[in-house]
């Protein structure tokens, strides 16, 4: 893991060649003030609009491609805000998640992420699904981890993923060596 993410290049290159609508994270200040329950940063899904368009994104720190602010109103956006385009119908189908641990609960099988200690996942996630369940036809979005075979930690002996009550858990894993986890419910 060269820049500390799992790396999805040749995902997102394969999306778009294959026509679907690829979203990214965009990192922001929350037009909401700060409190214990409210960020002072959030995290929304803008859309790309062309391979071109993903080529052309600068890498953060962390060696993501990440989008520049100044593009963000010209973008369609999963939430939306005041210069959204057509937010209302956009909907996400599947969320591919970074996290630094995995693990299968031992006695519910769920698969639970140890993210990277700030929620922005998490919060927009449920900031999703409440738009989501407001919605007609809403329906929930997929949460897929990836992660590195080392990251997954496969027996209780090798320590435990600790959860709060906002975590949320994952319909799947896939790891670096093509192995796929799945809660027992939907395999």
């Amino acid at each position: 893991m060269p820049s500390g993410e799992i790396q999805t290049d040749a995902i997102v290159h394969h999306a778009l060649e294959s026509g679907k609508h690829v979203f990214v994270p965009y990192l922001h200040r929350n037009p909401l003030p700060p409190s214990a329950d409210v960020p002072a940063r959030v995290m929304d899904m803008v859309r790309l609009k062309n391979l071109q368009d993903y080529e052309s994104l600068k890498r953060d720190s962390w060696g993501i491609p990440s989008i520049d602010p100044a593009t963000v109103h010209e973008r369609q956006r999963i939430l939306g805000g005041p210069d959204a385009h057509h937010s209302e119908q956009a909907a996400l189908d599947l969320i591919l998640m970074p996290g630094v641990a995995f693990d299968i609960h031992p006695t519910d099988g769920s698969i639970r992420r140890l993210g990277h200690g700030k929620g922005f996942y998490d919060y927009f996630i449920n900031r999703h699904n409440e738009k989501e369940a407001s919605r007609a036809k809403g329906r929930p979005v997929l949460l897929y981890g990836l992660a590195l075979s080392e990251q997954f930690l496969s027996s209780p002996s090798e320590g435990e993923v600790p959860v709060g009550p906002l975590d949320q858990g994952l319909d799947g894993l896939i790891l670096g060596n093509g192995a796929i986890k799945t809660p027992p419910a939907t395999k």
